[in-house]
């Protein structure tokens, strides 16, 4: 897997590179606009990390460069921009996930290998663990061909634990991707753990072979028993 990282901040590069490197990705690098639109153009990648603030351009004209060549590299952005419009205007350019500065290289991993299982999905309306099926389109979960009812962030949470199966997911991550931006104004994360109470509660009463794992301090883990 082959990943340009584009960032000027060197430190943070370095670390965002030594990180991937560690996951065995190939990992490309560039700082400044020029450098950087012209990878994106000639290359081709599995995935695109995306400073919106470069020196002498915008990120976001290398996304726009990327739609109009019709270019399918799955983009994350990473900006200390938290602005709404901006986070918008990267989606509606074709950006898979938005990741805003500060955040921990353990979250990133996460996010990336998340963008790159739903390309592996390749359009599929489904993913399957065990003796569960999970319909994207129609918003279904079914156990052993039995619909079970989930509400709207029960189905959220599950489909970010499936894409992320057998991995850590950060309390901060689930938060962020299911609940938003505003998720970082919260005093607590309450509503992340009645949201997974209540979740864990259908997966045993389904007998879904689905098993939620607490990381103390940490965040969780889907199981497939």
């Amino acid at each position: 897997m082959k990943i340009l990282v584009i960032e000027d901040e060197i430190q943070l590069l370095k670390n965002i590179k030594e990180s991937l490197e560690k996951e065995n990705f190939l990992v490309e690098t560039a700082m400044g606009f020029e450098t950087a639109m012209e990878k994106a153009m000639v290359y081709a990648y599995d995935c695109i990390l995306l400073d919106i603030m470069l020196p002498n351009g915008s990120g976001l004209d290398i996304l726009d460069g990327l739609k109009k060549e019709g270019k399918q590299e799955n983009v994350i952005i990473i900006s200390a921009k938290d602005s709404l419009d901006d986070k918008l205007k990267g989606l509606d350019l074709g950006a898979d996930d938005y990741l805003t500065k500060p955040f921990h290289l353990a979250e990133l991993n996460a996010r990336i290998k998340a963008v790159l299982r739903r390309k592996d999905l390749d359009g599929s309306r489904f993913m399957e663990l065990g003796n569960t099926k999970l319909n994207i389109e129609n918003r279904q979960f079914l156990v052993d061909g039995t619909p079970i009812p989930l509400n709207r962030k029960e189905f959220d949470i599950l489909n970010y634990f499936m894409l992320n199966k057998s991995r850590l997911v950060t309390k901060n991550a689930l938060a962020e991707h299911v609940w938003g931006d505003n998720s970082d104004q919260a005093d607590n994360f309450d509503f992340v753990y009645y949201q997974i109470k209540n979740l864990r509660k259908r997966l045993l009463e389904s007998k879904s072979g689905l098993e939620i794992d607490s990381v103390y301090g940490v965040g969780y883990k889907l199981i497939v028993k």
